[in-house]
Parts: structure tokens; sequence; C-alpha cells
């Protein structure tokens, strides 16, 4: 059996998978700030799982970690997971530690592609997708991809692939958060739509979207530019990597059927003023992972395979 733990921000959650992939027992619970608290998380999630099917911690065939972050997957140590207090921390030497066995560590965003390559592969839906590959487009504070092509992840030789989100788009943009002006993440994620759209609500995205569909005009056009650089993130891995499938994950896409409907909008209507594009058949490219599977820390799991 093997174990997977998906370390978010406010939650963690964890899968035991067993000879044959499937979830056999799983559990969320929350996830503490700093390297202390962020080690206990992993450490009990474990613990609480095996002692669920009989067995010890150090009993799991492997272990693997998904978390934020720059990982470095080689050693385990994670850098700059602002959100959980963690910056040169070595996660996969302190679990390990503790839990008596090896324990891979790989950023969420790899881990949740992996997870949905496996999900994806295994419904039979995209039979080409073994040699064509797959692209996770993670829709959180933040924006990234994980790729998986002829069934391995792409990490890149910096670690960088797949970190779409800070691609340029608008010369006249806002500074990110990496130092440069207008990426791609200022107009398409969390953090870009709570800077747009500030509220005392508990979701800037979900508020500016009903304040879109009321007529809002500041709102229709914040929502304008979600759709736009949603599809902007479809057209860049298409024409980088040419993914056969897009899979959308992350916190944005609890908008459903909404957002969904006005990305392929905007790729319908690049695709009438390009014969190109429309020869790409970019909508038809995309795919969203049931809301509850758990799809980060199965891919968690899969990665901690030695």
């Amino acid at each position: 059996m093997r174990l997977g733990i998906d370390v978010g921000g406010t939650k963690t959650a964890a899968v035991i998978l067993d000879d044959n992939d499937a979830v056999v027992a799983e559990l969320i619970r929350p996830t503490g700030y700093g390297r202390d608290e962020v080690l206990a998380s992993v450490v009990e999630s474990s613990v609480e799982l095996a002692g669920r099917v009989g067995i010890t911690a150090d009993r799991f065939d492997s272990i693997g970690i998904g978390i934020p972050g720059a990982v470095n997957s080689a050693t385990g140590r994670v850098e700059h997971a602002v959100n959980l207090g963690l910056d040169g921390f070595e996660l996969g030497t302190e679990a390990a530690a503790q839990l008596g066995t090896r324990v891979a560590v790989e950023n969420d965003v790899n881990a949740a592609a992996v997870g949905a390559y496996r999900y994806v592969s295994s419904t039979g839906s995209d039979t080409a997708l073994g040699t064509d590959g797959l692209a996770y487009l993670n829709l959180g504070t933040g924006l990234a991809a994980g790729i998986v092509l002829d069934g391995h992840l792409r990490r890149g030789s910096s670690g960088v692939a797949g970190e779409i989100g800070h691609i340029p788009v608008d010369a006249t943009g806002v500074i990110c958060s990496c130092g440069q002006r207008g990426c791609l993440e200022t107009i398409a994620s969390g953090s870009a739509i709570a800077r747009q759209w500030p509220t005392t609500g508990t979701s800037p995205v979900h508020d500016m979207m009903a304040a879109a569909a009321a007529g809002d005009p500041v709102a229709g056009r914040i929502r304008a530019l979600l759709f736009e650089g949603v599809a902007t993130a479809v057209r860049i891995l298409t024409l980088s990597v040419d993914v056969r499938t897009v899979v959308l994950g992350g916190g944005v896409t609890s908008l459903g059927e909404p957002l969904l409907s006005g990305v392929n909008e905007v790729l319908d209507g690049w695709a009438e003023s390009s014969p190109f594009l429309a020869s790409l058949r970019l909508g038809e490219r995309i795919r969203v992972i049931p809301k509850n599977h758990p799809v980060a820390a199965v891919g968690a799991a899969l990665i901690g395979v030695p």
C-alpha cells in the first residue's frame, strides 16, 4: 500500500492506495503553520491512516508528499512555501526520520498532474493520453501547470516547467509577485480577482461573478479578463508542449459551468479568426476532475514510488 499526502495552505488531505491504485482510506485535517506544525500534520496523518488499515507507517510501500513552493524532489527540501511559513525546510528528511521510512516530496501542482494523468487514463476517456500527454492547470491563489508527457512528470532543467503563470502577457499590467510586469497570474488567478474585486465576503471570485451576472460593468471586465486568461493558459500549454488534455483544477474551478462556458467562448472566438487555432480544437482538450476526487493526494502517492 502507498500513502499520499497533499499539504495545502489550510488543509491536509491524505489517501492510501492499494496495489491497483484504488483509494482504500482517506482523511482531511487542518494544516498548521510553520515547520513544526506542517511536519505534525504530515506525521499525524500518516500514523492515523496506517492505523486504519492495521499497520504502522513504516510498513507503507512508499510515502509521497505534495506541497506548495519550490521543491527539490531529489532531496525533499522545500523553499518559498510562504503560505505555510516554510523556507529552506528539509521536509523529506524530517518526515522520514519520524516515520521510519523514505519519504518523497514534490511540488503540489506537479503531484496533482500525476494524479490527474492517472484519473483520466483510468477512465478510458482518452485512449491516446499515454503518448500525447496531459497538463494540469491549477487555478488557485496563483496559476501554474504540471506537465506529464509519455507517462512521466516533466520538471525541466531548473524545475520550473509549467510555471506559465509567470509568462508576461500585458506590458502595461501590474507588477507580479515574481517581479515581472503583467504576468498571466495577475489576471487569471484567485489573488488577481481578490486584488481587483476586494470584498468582505469569503470568496471574491464568486462575489465578482455574481456582480458580473447582475450587470456590474467593472465585475464584467474582470470576468472577461479571467476567461481570456484561462483560455490563454490552455493555448500556451497546447502550443508549447502540445498536450492532448488540459485538466482544470484549483479553487477557481469551483465556479463550474460558467467558467467553462466563458473559456470556451473565448476559444471559439479565436478559432473563428484563426484556421490554425481552429485546427487544434482547443476547447475539446479541456477536462475537469470531479470535485471530491483527491487528485493531488493520489498523485503524491504515485510519485512516492522509488
